[in-house]
């Protein structure tokens, strides 16, 4: 396939930053990708360069020597654009330039194939997910409570503290169809319990609360009124650690006194899943705590892997966690999360498909998560018209899958 045009331009997104958007045409076809942005970082992720500054590179350097080139898949042309960066963090073209133009490629070629882009990527998901096309729906990781820097208030201006940690979601399992009506249910049942609060992010409710326990006690009794879910947390535990010691809720514990806590809270509440429970240059308390509890509920990396290949590989070797959280944005094409999602399945473990806290209307996500035929997906709250396009998106490709 020769791309014949390749042009970028700023938008916004969720928080209104500027992020990149990008179209390819081929012939009379032509798609449009744009890229997420995260407020809450890995160290090692990928780097993403201003807004402008990419779209100069699209329009520059990339539209000029893609446009000079044949490629006959998707992959080929990821290939081109890792060589043509250069850099094994992406720094010098920028990692949200080469992840626009890779998910719109990744578009194009699906279009060319005339298929369904989770369908194309189906075909490439690799092995140890299961083969063929046929996709299998994510459990909905339903991003309820938003804390940490995903909430820009600061902690004591309503009287009590903002949640410390980033995220409380709740999980829903089964088919989208069935799942997304219980979703919005709990997120309005939450909404009258929790009154009149700040939205924070990722489209969830921003409450205070005086203790740690009090949002996973209510999270509970939605729980218990609701069949089919549990409960999950991004800890994101790095934006709280500061001089070799954690900081909740004014209280300072040592990463032996908050894996005790997460040990009772696993054992008090239904917890599925928790995230990034420590900083993320903690490995071995990763693997004290994967040793302790999971057996029961997934150890979820995401600071701590950043979508890496070779960072996961490093994790499966220490046994650090046992789920690997994938957001194409940290690596800055979609062959090498695919890789990701490749050593997160020879490690024996889960994978689960992930916005960003800045967001956009691309649906992108929702087509990976099937596709890679994902344990989950993290497409935010229900607050935000641009988290909802992703659930929208998601019962559109059940409905294609089944006709």
């Amino acid at each position: 396939m020769n791309i014949d045009k390749a042009v970028a331009r700023t938008i916004p997104d969720t928080r209104g930053r500027l992020t990149i958007e990008v179209t390819l045409a081929s012939g009379t076809r032509s798609t449009t990708a744009s890229a997420p942005s995260g407020k809450s970082t890995g160290t090692h992720e990928a780097l993403e360069l201003d807004a402008s500054i990419a779209v100069e590179n699209v329009n520059g350097e990339i539209a000029s020597t893609l446009t000079q080139h044949d490629f006959n898949s998707a992959d080929a042309l990821d290939t081109f654009l890792i060589e043509l960066d250069g850099t094994p963090d992406k720094s010098r073209l920028g990692a949200n330039a080469l992840l626009s133009v890779s998910i719109a490629a990744q578009r194009l070629f699906a279009l060319g194939e005339s298929v369904p882009l989770w369908s194309a990527i189906a075909e490439r998901r690799p092995a140890q997910a299961g083969a063929g096309t046929t996709p299998v729906a994510p459990r909905l990781y339903v991003n309820v409570m938003n804390g940490g820097v995903h909430v820009d208030f600061p902690s004591t201006s309503l009287g009590t503290s903002k949640l410390p940690f980033q995220e409380y979601i709740l999980v829903v399992e089964g088919k989208t169809s069935e799942a997304f009506p219980i979703a919005q249910e709990a997120f309005a049942k939450l909404g009258e319990r929790l009154g009149n609060v700040p939205m924070g992010d990722e489209g969830g409710y921003a409450p205070t609360f005086d203790t740690l326990e009090q949002p996973f006690e209510i999270l509970t009794d939605l729980v218990k009124e609701l069949s089919g879910t549990s409960i999950a947390i991004d800890a994101a535990a790095s934006e709280f650690f500061k001089d070799s010691t954690y900081h909740l809720l004014g209280k300072s514990y040592s990463a032996d006194e908050l894996l005790a806590l997460y040990r009772e809270f696993a054992e008090r509440f239904p917890i599925h899943s928790i995230e990034d429970p420590f900083d993320e240059e903690s490995a071995d308390y990763f693997t004290k705590l994967t040793a302790a509890l999971g057996d029961k509920i997934l150890i979820v990396g995401d600071d701590l892997t950043v979508t890496n290949p070779a960072r996961i590989r490093e994790a499966a070797a220490h046994k650090e966690i046992n789920a690997v959280l994938v957001k194409p944005n940290q690596i800055g094409t979609v062959r090498e999360a695919i890789q990701a999602v490749q050593e997160t399945y020879t490690a024996g473990w889960q994978a689960i498909a992930s916005h960003r806290s800045g967001e956009t209307n691309d649906t992108f996500i929702a087509d990976f998560a099937y596709g890679i035929g994902a344990h989950g997906i993290k497409a935010g709250g229900l607050g935000q018209r641009e988290r909802l396009e992703k659930y929208e998106r998601l019962l559109a490709i059940e409905h294609e899958a089944e006709h």
